[in-house]
């Protein structure tokens, strides 16, 4: 991989792992706040769990802002944590996909065999649970067998191909702590659907 391409690929990193991090971060600050809400009582009492946390969020990121604007230098710090944890939300697993069998790259995309495919999922995961889309589609876009196949395509792209093609994915996949669509390694170790439906009749009729 060239010098420019490792640069696009932690940038890319970077940035979806700064997305991610804030839509985390989002999501627990709603539920959250969310239960603050009083189940055995009704109107704005019930309600006051609520404002009280949010009021406890602006008057933490105020204290935050106050304490940037006492000491700026304090913003280095905060925008190093960050990156760092966008940099650990948004990186592929920790095995080495660039050590991964390029034979197999260049046979799943192309021909979209169902087996194929499922090599590649496999290859890319390492010794993981599972694997990423965001994750299967950088590598495809960097593989110079695969780029224009893939070029402009998004995870839902890639996402289609695979349900079409009976692969389970699911949006809950952790990899690194971090849950987005992908797919696990033991819904790829189960029969596919089409085996499967060739093994029924065959138990039916033994039974």
């Amino acid at each position: 991989m060239t010098g420019v391409a490792r640069l696009i690929r932690a940038s890319l990193c970077l940035a979806t792992g700064s997305a991610l991090l804030a839509r985390h971060l989002g999501r627990c600050a709603t539920v959250w706040v969310a239960r603050g809400r009083r189940h055995d009582l009704t109107g704005w009492k019930a309600a006051l769990g609520c404002w009280l946390r949010l009021a406890g969020i602006a008057l933490l990121l105020y204290g935050l802002w106050w304490l940037v604007r006492r000491a700026p230098a304090l913003m280095c710090l905060l925008a190093g944590i960050w990156m760092t944890a966008s940099w650990r939300s948004g990186r592929p697993p920790a095995e080495d996909v660039d050590g991964a069998d390029e034979a197999a790259v260049s046979e799943a995309a192309p021909t979209l065999d169902r087996e194929a495919v499922r090599t590649l999922l496999l290859t890319l995961m390492g010794g993981g649970s599972g694997v990423h889309l965001r994750t299967v589609l950088a590598y495809l876009q960097q593989q110079p067998s695969t780029a224009a196949l893939t070029a402009g395509w998004k995870v839902a792209d890639l996402r289609a191909r695979l349900v079409a093609l009976k692969v389970p994915v699911d949006r809950g996949v952790k990899v690194g702590g971090v849950p987005t669509w992908g797919v696990r390694r033991r819904d790829l170790q189960a029969p596919s659907p089409a085996t499967a439906q060739e093994t029924s009749p065959e138990a039916s009729t033994a039974a």
